[in-house]
């Protein structure tokens, strides 16, 4: 094994570490009914977490099922909001439930976080997620993308709000490609962003 993957391995590892500290803290949160729900939403995190440093590693490219990486990104949102003390944003769904993706989960779902997280940041409150035919597009009912910012939305450092990095949606397109896929933005035809990716 090359020195690169064994620090790699070690990197993962010592995160895994982090990660089951952070469990057993939420775990004795938990036993207080004051601190319950807190504790739930630590484990979550920790659960997530581990999903994503364990598919650095993944090398298996075998289809993943689209409805559980949905369920995953869904409810880290809602959490994340809930502990920003911002409103929760509805959901709705059509997905077809024999649709798979090719990939990592952990890496899927940091996908649809981003796109949910930036619709809810950017003032929406519904999302929209569709998938048939190799092809998943989110919309929102949000302000939509101003026309200068559409050709560079996928870039680096770009972001339609100042205190945040600009990294989201970068890393969506970085992650798209890296599965063989293409996504693009557009502003629907009665407002608000939509996001199409090809899978």
């Amino acid at each position: 094994m090359a020195v690169a993957d064994l620090t790699l391995e070690g990197l993962v590892h010592d995160l895994n570490n982090v990660f089951q500290t952070i469990a057993e803290t939420a775990d004795l949160l938990g036993h207080d009914p004051k601190w319950e729900k807190l504790a739930r939403t630590l484990q979550r995190s920790v659960d997530r977490g581990e999903r994503i440093a364990n598919s650095i590693l993944e090398t298996n490219r075998s289809a993943t099922e689209l409805i559980p990486v949905i369920d995953n990104a869904a409810q880290f949102c809602q959490d994340y909001l809930e502990c920003a003390n911002r409103p929760k944003i509805g959901l709705s769904r059509d997905i077809d439930p024999d649709f798979r993706l090719k990939g990592d989960p952990g890496q899927w779902e940091r996908v649809l976080v981003n796109l949910f997280l930036n619709s809810a940041q950017a003032g929406a409150k519904n999302i929209r997620i569709a998938a048939r035919d190799r092809q998943i597009v989110v919309s929102d009912d949000g302000p939509g993308i101003a026309p200068d910012l559409l050709p560079r939305i996928f870039q680096e450092r770009v972001s339609t709000k100042s205190i945040i990095s600009g990294l989201g949606l970068y890393v969506v397109r970085s992650i798209v490609e890296k599965n063989g896929g293409t996504v693009t933005a557009c502003n629907g035809p009665t407002g608000g962003a939509v996001f199409t990716i090809q899978t």
